[in-house]
């Protein structure tokens, strides 16, 4: 179908991309305008001591058939990887593993009434169709009725401060129910294993046959597009960037977070501003470190200790071959963070130096001459905060304004900030608006 109707995409991440890719496929005339350099938002790789690899970290599970499917139509699926993985723990000051149901039986800090009651809360997760329910109760409130307070407060506590920091006290048990039912689903049906996925080159090689297919397609890319100012003046939609010439656009969908998308618009309609200021985000500063040597067999370490100054571990070399590492091993040290949190006013070398003391006090093996590099990425606005209620309260995403369309991350009710989740929705919202 083709109708050549001019729409203009603000942000070209991964969700931004997805849309221009399926509207042009239904004929529009799309232009991406993008504030940074490239394309990819939080998926763009970085160049690190040597080697290129993702800024942020990212895994494929099985489940992920958006992703899946996605990778098959660029032709790049042969390029992926599968690998059964395991799961570490750090509580009380030492490290156990969590990979399997003999490992969990067998974890000292519960009693065996904790882990059945932390067994059943996890399967009855995974068994909740209705997710709405779950969205008018808290979190903390939700898993102490099935996991029991101990439980809550050796392995459920700790976590959701990982995640959410004190923010969990805001939020929805929703957010738990996403995060298991996706997870769960990453067991192979059968073998019960973790098989996690990556693709050859990391997601920069998503990223390049994704911005290859969208100009192949005739989709205009603009990049160094800072957005400063939108007015919608007599049925026109005019964009100013930063040093750039105004731009007038017949239709326009923002991908940018809220919190970033009503500082563009002064004269957005009243209501739908107060929708998208009401949203909270949650930011991330999330250090790369690059070793000698692997400082565990676990992809993800769930760190339960309050002190820590990271909220987990990932080990991308328990996942991805060394080879793509230079024979070294990469782990990534995230701290999920308000956006105003004090971690943002730091300097990197603060960060480095308080990050490498504990891992060599977490990892006595570890020297710290085994330690070749460090580099820190920060975001401000990563993911909307499911608080209560959180669906009922969004904006929508046709704007009362004609010709204006909302897309953004936030729109994510029943799934968790993640590659996947993004293409489905950038999916959806064309399929049914356009």
């Amino acid at each position: 179908m083709e109708t050549n109707q001019e729409i203009s995409v603000i942000g070209g991440g991964i969700l931004g991309m997805t849309m221009a890719l399926e509207l042009r496929k239904k004929g529009y005339s799309v232009n991406i305008y993008e504030a940074e350099p490239g394309l990819g938002g939080l998926a763009k790789p970085w160049e690190f001591n040597g080697i290129t690899w993702d800024k942020f970290y990212h895994v494929i599970l099985l489940s992920d058939m958006n992703t899946r499917n996605l990778l098959k139509e660029l032709n790049i699926e042969d390029k992926m990887n599968w690998v059964e993985t395991k799961t570490g723990f750090y509580t009380d000051g030492k490290l156990y593993s969590m990979s399997n149901t003999v490992e969990f039986l067998k974890f000292p800090p519960l009693r065996l009434i904790d882990k059945f009651r932390l067994g059943l809360t996890i399967i009855i997760a995974s068994k909740i169709k209705n997710w709405k329910k779950l969205e008018k109760q808290h979190v903390s409130n939700w898993l102490k009725k099935w996991s029991g307070k101990r439980t809550f407060n050796k392995i459920w506590l700790p976590l959701l401060r990982a995640k959410l920091g004190e923010f969990y006290k805001e939020t929805s048990a929703a957010f738990i129910w996403t995060t298991i039912q996706r997870m769960y689903a990453a067991r192979k049906s059968g073998l019960k294993k973790e098989m996690f996925g990556y693709i050859e080159g990391g997601y920069k090689t998503i990223l390049y046959a994704m911005q290859k297919e969208l100009i192949n397609r005739g989709v205009k890319i603009h990049t160094l597009y800072a957005l400063k100012n939108v007015e919608v003046k007599n049925g026109k939609i005019n964009l100013s960037f930063d040093n750039k010439p105004v731009i007038s656009t017949k239709k326009l969908i923002f991908t940018i977070p809220s919190n970033i998308l009503v500082k563009t618009w002064p004269d957005m309609p009243t209501e739908e501003k107060e929708k998208h200021s009401s949203i909270r985000y949650l930011g991330v500063s999330c250090t790369t470190m690059l070793l000698k040597r692997q400082i565990s067999d676990f992809y993800v370490t769930n760190v339960t200790d309050n002190n820590a100054p990271f909220t987990g571990i990932i080990e991308m070399s328990a996942l991805v071959d060394k080879k793509s590492f230079n024979g070294n091993s990469l782990v990534y040290l995230p701290k999920y963070v308000g956006s105003s949190d004090d971690i943002f006013n730091k300097t990197h070398k603060e960060i480095h130096k308080e990050f490498k003391k504990k891992i060599l006090e977490m990892y006595p093996e570890i020297k710290e001459e085994d330690i070749l590099a460090m580099k820190t990425a920060m975001a401000r606005s990563v993911f909307a905060l499911n608080t209560i209620k959180y669906s009922a309260k969004l904006p929508e995403v046709m704007s009362s304004v004609d010709n204006v369309y909302y897309a953004n991350s936030a729109l994510i009710t029943n799934g968790t900030l993640n590659v996947n989740e993004t293409i489905d929705i950038a999916k959806k919202i064309v399929e049914k608006h356009f």
